[in-house]
């Protein structure tokens, strides 16, 4: 479901952050981020863990921001050839981590539009959101993604490919682990499947998966801001 799902993402992110400053790893692509960049990471890689439902008419990204996503994800279903087809595969993936990364790097813009989607589909997976009545939720849904965007719309999103298409990885990954699997391999028609969790939002992922993927989080976090004080307490001087 949305929720663990966006945790996912989070956790993923902040699992992974180490590893992007590496250049023997990843050579130029290397970046090296502040507190605030893997803040705003984990907020948008938590968005773009739900990214590959937008091709489902009536999950969490089409309740988003009412009539508008709701309408965008009905079609985006159609085309896509229905729910857990081309948006939950690894070409779908690396598609949109890369055109969000060129919108961030040529079309600032439109990328703070999809930075708007996508960090409101962040928040609210992870329970950062306005539940009720239509349209007051989702215009104080808008609200919030709105501030969200504005206290990033100054840093450096040199890293949002990463956090991209990670995020959409980790769906892809979760719901790998459920009996219907997806198309990993789009626009082959196999599917993996390792039915670890029985049933979407069952016991399983309430009390198992989302608790475990929670704590993960916090324990990362902790070791990003503990990385933080380290380093600068050992190079002061």
């Amino acid at each position: 479901m949305g929720k663990t799902h966006a945790l996912s993402g989070a956790l993923a992110w902040l699992g992974a952050v180490p590893l992007l400053s590496q250049e023997r790893l990843i050579g130029d692509f290397a970046v090296s981020l502040s507190a605030e960049q893997v803040a705003a990471g984990a907020v948008v890689c938590a968005g773009a863990a739900i990214l590959p439902d937008i091709d489902h008419h009536n999950g969490r990204i089409a309740n988003t921001f009412g009539p508008i996503t709701h309408g965008m994800c009905k079609w985006i279903g159609k085309l896509s050839g229905g729910h857990r087809q081309a948006t939950h595969s690894i070409l779908f993936a690396v598609a949109i981590g890369w055109a969000m990364d060129a919108l961030a790097t040529h079309y600032v813009y439109a990328w703070w539009a999809c930075l708007f989607m996508i960090v409101g589909l962040g928040l609210r997976g992870v329970g950062l959101d306005f539940e009720g009545k239509e349209p007051q939720s989702a215009l104080a849904d808008c609200a919030l993604a709105g501030i969200a965007v504005w206290l990033m719309h100054n840093l450096d999103m040199s890293f949002v490919g990463f956090a991209v298409t990670l995020g959409c990885l980790a769906h892809v990954a979760g719901d790998c682990l459920t009996p219907r699997g997806c198309p990993v391999l789009w626009p082959l028609p196999w599917r993996l499947d390792i039915p670890v969790i029985p049933v979407t939002d069952g016991k399983v992922e309430r009390w198992v998966v989302a608790p475990v993927l929670s704590v993960g989080i916090a324990i990362l976090a902790v070791r990003s801001v503990l990385g933080d004080v380290t380093t600068q307490w050992l190079t002061r001087g």
